[in-house]
């Protein structure tokens, strides 16, 4: 495998839609040393000091600490959410690899799991269930609408 993975820009893919994710409280540790997290789509390497998130479902993810300190915000102790953030989402009809995090691991994206775009070059692969839980239709009423990056 090439060490780099031609992505699309779900930007301009007619088929992908807006998103944000919900509100959703999660529960948030900070990695003591170096370690590998189970994601859902496969294992993901983190570093000391990153966070591990675990989502509704019991699901967890790392994200790297100076990533974490500009996506989320405090609700309490050990409790944190996403703030408000546009990004795109590509339903996979065919499976697709995604190097993701910041060790760039290789996650294996397989039918009926989302493609998301947080921005340019940084990608996620989303269990379908996880998605219909924490992601909204960007336009979709109840929240005001934020504007993309």
């Amino acid at each position: 495998m090439s060490d780099e993975l031609s992505m699309p820009d779900l930007a301009r893919n007619p088929d992908a839609c807006r998103v944000m994710k919900r509100p959703v409280p999660v529960a948030v540790r900070f990695a003591d040393s170096d370690g590998t997290c189970e994601t859902l789509e496969g294992p993901v390497r983190f570093r000391a000091g990153d966070a591990i998130v675990t989502g509704t479902l019991n699901e967890q993810w790392p994200v790297a600490r100076d990533r974490f300190d500009e996506t989320y915000e405090r609700v309490t102790e050990g409790i944190y959410r996403k703030r408000p953030v546009v990004a795109y989402a590509l339903r996979l009809k065919s499976p697709v690899s995604v190097r993701v995090g910041a060790q760039r691991d290789v996650l294996e994206g397989q039918p009926g799991d989302w493609l998301i775009q947080y921005d340019e070059g940084e990608y996620g692969v989303v269990d379908p269930e996880v998605f219909a839980r924490v992601y909204k239709r960007a336009d979709e009423p109840g929240e005001p609408d934020a504007a993309a990056k």
